[in-house]
């Protein structure tokens, strides 16, 4: 397993990810996203069936084609949390983290002591107790671990600066769709509303050490985000596949 990660060194330096959400349990994905030119896949266990049973081959498949592996997982709970960890993804998503004590309870859930209350045992991520000391392997995991908090409630932004100032945080992720039906908008993340929102949080989070992600659909919408201050981009597997099958189908002359 590969213990360096290169989402989080491009992050910290400054740069642009772009990775896809992947909701369905397979390995050639992982492969084919890889071999397409993405950074990283987003193993999706909040809204797809992705279970960390279905993660493990899919971990496998990315570490064979070189790509980073991370999960989002279906709640905040530190023991679902903890089974994707120890498969060896290279970063969580939580879910729903509105308020600093929820947030915080899920950064601490992705970091060894003293850095956070993530329970540790020897392992894949410990090459099985063959590899390097377990305190420097740990070490090194702490280091390598993206973690990704989710902006995706107006409830949230009175909370935006305290957010933004939790250690160890390395990501916020706002997602356009369930913020747009907290605002009562449902459907509709680009409204006018959801987008002033949006712009404020760029705003806000500017100079931060914290860098923003978001969901896009296309390019348009990528190239506009990151322009915005959005430095983690993910597409979604169904859509660019639905996407791809229209352009040909309408390109063919029956």
């Amino acid at each position: 397993m590969r213990i360096e990660n290169r989402i989080k060194e491009t992050l910290q330096a400054g740069g642009v990810t772009i990775g896809a959400f992947v909701q369905m349990p397979s390995p050639d994905i992982v492969e084919i996203l890889a071999l397409g030119g993405f950074d990283f896949v987003m193993l999706d266990g909040e809204h797809g069936r992705i279970s960390p049973d279905d993660a493990y081959p899919m971990i496998l498949a990315g570490e064979a084609r070189d790509i980073d592996v991370m999960a989002r997982i279906g709640e905040n709970d530190r023991q679902v949390i903890l089974k994707y960890l120890d498969l060896g993804v290279s970063g969580v998503m939580v879910p729903q983290t509105n308020d600093p004590e929820t947030a915080q309870q899920a950064v601490e859930a992705l970091r060894y002591w003293p850095r956070g209350r993530r329970g540790l045992a020897g392992g894949r991520t410990f090459d099985y107790g063959v590899g390097a000391s377990m305190p420097d392997r740990a070490s090194a995991i702490n280091d390598r671990v993206l973690s990704i908090i989710q902006f995706e409630h107006i409830d949230a932004l009175p909370h935006l600066d305290e957010l933004l100032a939790l250690p160890e945080l390395d990501v916020l992720f706002l997602g356009p769709t369930d913020l747009s039906q907290s605002m009562g908008f449902p459907g509709q993340p680009t409204h006018p509303e959801v987008e002033k929102v949006i712009a404020e949080v760029c705003d806000r989070a500017r100079g931060s050490k914290v860098a923003l992600g978001t969901v896009a659909g296309d390019a348009d919408l990528a190239n506009r985000r990151i322009g915005q201050g959005f430095r983690m981009i993910l597409a979604n597997v169904p859509a660019l596949l639905l996407r791809s099958s229209r352009a040909m189908l309408d390109g063919i002359k029956r």
